[in-house]
């Protein structure tokens, strides 16, 4: 296997940054020296950051690609998938979790419906011939309110590229939405819905959520566990949420909503994950708790792009220049803690032995770039 040697590089390593050397090959890291090497071949990268590939485990960036605009669908599944792909990597992404819709709380017509199982044979193809740049695994958005959730997440379960499925609510009035302001906001600026048609869409969802929510809740955690497949908790905002999720099981907090609990979350053994959108924007788009808030309080493990990929470097970096957080434990929020948290021991880490997901970046200003991406070895960008 072909050795490639990057010297004179800033080292981003799991407790410091180092000036030093990372070798490897197609497979995995083989190497990694303080100083400089003077080997034939050493790629000299003029003190960029090396850093281990971003893990993301929750991002609904492919949607984009399958309906660009409102009521426009792609024909072409697996060129939005390749497009979403090449995407990831453009952003330092070598392991995306693809975090897709199931369940509709819209109505059986939605378009989520539509394109979910379009989403999934595309990822499928994808993998299966090689058109990635990137490590693709699936995540399953288990909308529990939505009336046809159960028929909708039986056939897929057990395909081998699930290993992940967060647990959700969107009831209005609740969790992420609790503030309906906030959702009206959302719906009609997205162009989504009128005035009248989001009035009368609430009430319905008042009406009808809880009682879907209490019926599939059950049914939908033990399909999943019975399979077991990890589970997330989705929007946290009051302790009796963070219960219910630990009581099915879950071990990660996706988004929670307040401070109170983010910290119950973290007393009752769950790991907490937050938009790194969030950090860039300086707060939540719809009136949740400042993730900045929650790192700085120590409150949070790790960060989702969520909606947009390229806001996982720039949330470490401005976590690091404006707020004062070393850069290894901002970087470990997007790399080893991910991985920790995803069960996946063989990444996240500049290590020897660990496979060969590195990413090389610099800055201008304050802004990172990324240089060069490589994934299991490979180049990818």
């Amino acid at each position: 296997m072909t050795e490639i040697i990057l010297t004179n590089a800033r080292l981003i390593l799991d407790h410091e940054v180092v000036t030093g050397t990372l070798v490897f090959d197609s497979a995995t890291i083989k190497d990694v020296q303080s100083g400089c090497s003077q080997l034939p071949g050493a790629i000299d990268v003029g003190g960029d950051y090396i850093a281990p590939g971003l893990i993301e485990m929750h991002t609904d960036n492919m949607e984009k690609h399958f309906v660009p605009r409102p009521k426009v669908f792609w024909p072409d599944a697996l060129a939005g998938a390749i497009a979403h792909d090449a995407q990831m990597a453009a952003a330092g992404v070598t392991t995306v979790y693809d975090s897709i819709c199931c369940g509709s709380i819209y109505g059986s017509k939605d378009y989520r419906r539509t394109i979910f199982p379009l989403m999934i044979s595309a990822i499928e193809q994808g993998s299966a011939n090689g058109a990635f740049r990137v490590d693709h695994r699936l995540h399953l958005r288990c909308e529990v309110p939505a009336e046809n959730i159960v028929e909708d997440l039986e056939p897929h379960l057990d395909k081998p590229i699930v290993r992940l499925a967060s647990l959700m609510d969107h009831t209005p009035g609740q969790r992420q939405w609790r503030n309906i302001e906030h959702l009206r906001t959302y719906n009609l600026g997205s162009g989504e819905k009128t005035a009248e048609q989001f009035d009368t869409d609430v009430a319905v969802r008042i009406a009808t959520g809880p009682a879907l929510f209490a019926k599939n809740w059950p049914v939908v955690v033990a399909m999943l566990k019975e399979r077991g497949i990890p589970l997330a908790t989705h929007d946290d905002t009051t302790l009796a949420d963070v219960d219910l999720g630990v009581d099915a099981g879950a071990g990660i907090s996706e988004f929670p909503t307040t401070p109170e609990a983010a910290r119950y979350a973290r007393e009752r053994g769950m790991s907490t994950v937050a938009g790194a959108p969030n950090i860039v924007r300086g707060g939540s788009h719809s009136g949740g708790v400042s993730a900045t808030e929650l790192t700085l309080d120590g409150l949070l493990d790790g960060l989702s792009s969520d909606y947009v990929p390229s806001s996982l470097l720039q949330a470490v970096m401005r976590l690091h220049f404006d707020h004062q957080v070393a850069l290894p434990k901002a970087m470990a929020m997007v790399t080893r803690n991910m991985a920790d948290m995803l069960r996946i021991e063989d990444r996240g880490r500049l290590r020897p032995g660990l496979r060969a997901d590195i990413l090389r970046f610099g800055l201008i200003g304050q802004t990172p770039v990324v240089r060069t991406l490589w994934s299991a070895g490979e180049r990818a960008f």
